[in-house]
């Protein structure tokens, strides 16, 4: 018997993910798909690519008692949203899968200093998981409350973590810069998101002070035991969607070489189906509506540098197929159901 879920804010990107993801999960049943500034209106005239699979649905208006009795929930709110919506949802439902920000950091103190806000219900930071499977998959698995993983703080983890917990690169002066696609900004039109500002141009934004920095060393820490610190900058392009990150760190030790981190990265994601570690060039297209991370890693003995390159699709990898590979953990379904290996290419 299939799961019954709902999604609560399925009108943004990650929304619309989830509804094209579950519409082809044999073992998800969509009972909810809440929008409230789209309530009433139908999937297929927001998002006309949903029409065959959704032909008659339209979004629902969010009460906490329309969620009573399902197996899971997708929250696909904004920032600062998700923490006033799930102290009323949980406990009406099994489990609770945030794909947003909300939960994701274990020191409610952070929350101020990085987002400019305190956190509404602190108690509860305690009480979820982070969302990674390929790094922290036996936490989640049954678990009740996940927080998925941010875009680019799992690209940037990814691309690290193996060489750190291999101890081939330092944890501290690590450098991530990452090109991101348009879509990781959300639906909502934004003055530095409209076509005509990042048509042919490149922007780094977030300097220094990007929110997503403490996601990216709690993560590193809490997998390796040893306190990170990253400099994370990045860059907004001209792509629906994607994002690549080149990732910097210095030799813990004369004498390592590209083979080594090789052979480090692919020790560390050996038999994880979503993860293709190989000498060539990661690519953005290449993982185009999959679940797919693509890796590389090069040796610099030249200028003592150490680099890790990772390419995955934001709003899959990044977003919704990451959240539904923590569902399915989650439910004790097989964890890549329902998720595509295979990018769309061209």
């Amino acid at each position: 018997m299939a799961a019954s879920v709902g999604i609560i804010g399925a009108s943004g990107y990650t929304g619309a993910e989830l509804l094209r993801l579950i519409a082809a999960h044999p073992d998800l049943d969509l009972k909810l798909a809440t929008g409230d500034s789209k309530a009433g209106t139908a999937l297929a005239e927001l998002y006309p690519s949903l029409a065959a699979a959704y032909p008659d649905r339209s979004f629902d208006a969010f009460s906490p008692d329309a969620c009573d009795g399902l197996d899971l929930v997708f929250c696909g709110l904004p920032h600062g949203v998700s923490m006033g919506v799930i102290p009323d949802v949980r406990g009406r439902v099994g489990h609770i899968v945030d794909l947003g920000s909300d939960f994701r950091l274990h020191d409610a103190a952070l929350y101020p200093e990085w987002y400019g806000a305190d956190h509404q219900c602190p108690a509860l930071l305690d009480e979820f998981v982070y969302g990674l499977p390929e790094l922290f998959r036996e936490k989640i698995a049954g678990a009740e409350l996940i927080a998925a993983t941010g875009c680019n703080a799992a690209t940037a983890v990814f691309a690290f973590a193996p060489l750190l917990e291999a101890g081939i690169i330092e944890p501290v002066g690590l450098i991530a810069d990452l090109v991101v696609g348009v879509s990781g900004a959300g639906r909502p039109p934004k003055e530095n998101t409209t076509f005509c500002t990042v048509d042919s141009d490149v922007t780094a934004y977030g300097l220094l002070r990007h929110r997503h920095t403490p996601e990216i060393e709690q993560a590193l820490e809490d997998r390796t035991g040893t306190p990170a610190s990253v400099l994370f900058t990045p860059h907004l392009a001209p792509l629906n969607r994607g994002i690549i990150a080149t990732c910097y760190g210095r030799p813990t030790k004369s004498g390592a070489t590209t083979e080594d981190a090789l052979a480090a990265m692919s020790a560390f994601y050996a038999d994880e189906p979503f993860m293709v570690v190989s000498e060539t060039s990661p690519s953005v297209k290449a993982t185009l509506g999959a679940n797919t991370v693509h890796l590389t890693a090069r040796v610099d003995p030249r200028t003592g540098t150490v680099m890790a390159i990772a390419a995955l699709d934001n709003l899959m990898k990044g977003a919704s197929g990451m959240a539904v590979q923590c569902a399915n953990l989650a439910l004790g379904l097989p964890e890549t159901t329902g998720l595509a290996l295979v990018g769309m290419y061209p």
